[in-house]
């Protein structure tokens, strides 16, 4: 660990032999930073958050009670509270993953929010878009898992549910609470309430 390091309470923490943390960032008590888990400067890891095995740049912030595990995160990303990156996820340049969000082999565009009670499994998220409250993406079918595709400057309603495999190109919106199991065009609005 660097020596510009600041851990409060060091003897609540958990830190690895392999973990490498660059200068000028913050780790609060009751952390664990576990594996070959690398963190770059000016983070903020707050208190129970747990980091195994990720890459995180620079100015991350991780907010309280996270669980990261083989996932990357970009610089200036905001993680949490009680977020869950799972294997694979990579979460773009200035992204925010929310309250209560879970991705798995999930890659978030820069910019690109999920900020609460969310659920992205096998998908991909453009550059700007937004994920509103409670949407998931069903990727299972119960045989196989399948991908979502949501391009740039897409925005999704709260509720809705994205039946994969299915892509909503750039620019598109899906009205809230909307079961989306066709693709959507580019620029188009997609309102499905049966």
């Amino acid at each position: 660990c660097s020596s510009d390091l600041t851990i409060f309470r060091p003897d609540t923490c958990v830190i690895d032999a392999e973990v490498e943390v660059a200068a000028d960032t913050v780790i609060e008590p009751f952390v664990q930073l576990l594996g070959r888990t690398r963190i770059g400067a000016d983070c903020l890891i707050r208190s129970y958050t747990v980091i195994e095995n990720c890459a995180l740049g620079d100015n991350v912030l991780v907010r309280q009670s996270c669980v990261l595990a083989e996932s990357t995160v970009a610089d200036g990303a905001k993680i949490g509270p009680f977020a869950h990156l799972r294997p694979g996820s990579e979460i773009g340049e200035c992204a925010h993953v929310g309250n209560f969000v879970e991705t798995k082999k999930a890659k978030l565009g820069k910019g690109a929010k999920a900020n609460h009670l969310t659920y992205l499994g096998d998908a991909e998220v453009g550059e700007g878009s937004n994920i509103g409250a409670g949407v998931i993406t069903c990727n299972y079918d119960g045989v196989h898992k399948h991908p979502t595709r949501i391009g740039k400057g897409v925005f999704v309603g709260s509720d809705s549910t994205l039946v994969a495999p299915v892509t909503v190109e750039d620019g598109a919106y899906i009205g809230a609470g909307s079961c989306i199991t066709k693709d959507v065009p580019a620029g188009a609005l997609a309102v499905a309430r049966a």
